[in-house]
């Protein structure tokens, strides 16, 4: 009996599933991973992703890439009912021997990772959990992709059919808690025009304690601030393209005002941002409450007091005159 030919159909049917199906599983995996580290955060590790652009990447992956992988076996497994000989085609046995082979593989490195871990004293319920999660999404793929192999999906198509659903519905929620952790694009976008805000205020404070040593006294307004030569500008709301609001409440306090679409979200740019001219600490009103907090904000118009320390902040020494030649 003359072996199956392969099609240029059935080469890139194979390929492209497989590359959908690889970066699913890689994505699905990271972005789980990506959970577990925004349940229980690394001490060690300082830096979050504010934005979850992380998240997003991955969660944008298993959108396009799974369902792309899902049509295309579609598309094989017609072709199969079709004519029973593309069951034999090399390229579909490699690619089905090779899912088992990496598969197989990813779970023995991932309990020895998890047994060299445990001698060594350094289990933790972080490493714990993405340890379970690579065995659990590689044993998931090994098993289904090993009855595959034996025929018991074209056996039982129902089934093959119900695990599809199955896996599909744990994709759909692997999404749905990702957009509960990021939030949904509009507040993304919402949360990124308030962290701008709070850098333009951050710019805008600088500015004022530097124009109060040089001049040591403050600015009546904003405008006194701009200076052609240096090329300063004065920034505005990036949202609504308003002036940022601005007071002297002292001779050497002030406060700056602005408009924000939200609280200020726990691994915001401004949830921890110093900017350097201010006296250490400073009470910011937020509504009714006071926080040392320095630059956390409250949905809508928030005001951030501040008051110049002139032994931290003296005043710029004038420079002598310069001398006139032949004087």
């Amino acid at each position: 009996m003359d072996k199956p030919k392969i099609t240029p159909k059935d080469f890139f049917l194979w390929a492209m599933a497989m590359i959908a199906l690889y970066s699913s599983i890689f994505a699905l995996i990271t972005l789980l991973f990506s959970y577990i580290d925004y349940t229980f955060p690394d001490v060690l590790n300082s830096y979050v992703d504010p934005y979850g652009s992380g998240m997003r990447y991955q969660i944008a992956i298993l959108i396009v890439m799974f369902p792309l992988f899902l049509i295309l076996m579609r598309f094989i497994r017609k072709d199969i009912l079709r004519d029973s000989t593309r069951r034999d085609i090399w390229i579909r046995r490699w690619a089905l021997y090779l899912t088992v082979f990496l598969a197989g593989l990813t779970m023995v490195i991932d309990l020895i990772t998890l047994i060299n871990y445990f001698l060594g004293g350094e289990i933790t319920t972080h490493f714990i959990l993405k340890v379970f999660v690579v065995l659990g999404v590689a044993g998931v793929a090994f098993m289904h992709f090993l009855a595959d192999i034996w025929g018991y999906w074209m056996q039982y198509p129902s089934r093959a059919r119900s695990v599809g659903w199955g896996v599909g519905a744990l994709i759909l929620c692997a999404i749905g808690a990702g957009f509960l952790i990021v939030g949904t694009p509009n507040e993304i976008r919402s949360y990124k025009f308030d962290d701008t805000k709070v850098s333009d205020l951050q710019n805008i404070q600088y500015q004022v304690v530097n124009y109060w040593q040089q001049k040591q006294t403050l600015p009546v307004s904003l405008t006194n601030l701009q200076d052609p030569i240096s090329g300063n500008v004065i920034p505005k709301d990036p949202q609504t393209g308003a002036n940022y609001q601005y007071a002297t409440t002292g001779s050497m306090s002030f406060k700056l005002c602005a408009t924000f679409n939200a609280e200020t979200q726990p691994n915001s740019l401004s949830n921890n941002s110093y900017s350097r001219p201010i006296a250490a600490p400073t009470s910011i009103g937020v509504g009714n409450d006071l926080t040392t907090e320095t630059w956390q904000h409250g949905v809508g118009e928030t005001c951030f007091s501040r008051t110049i320390d002139p032994e931290r902040y003296p005043p710029f020494n004038k420079q002598a005159p310069v001398p006139v030649k032949g004087a």
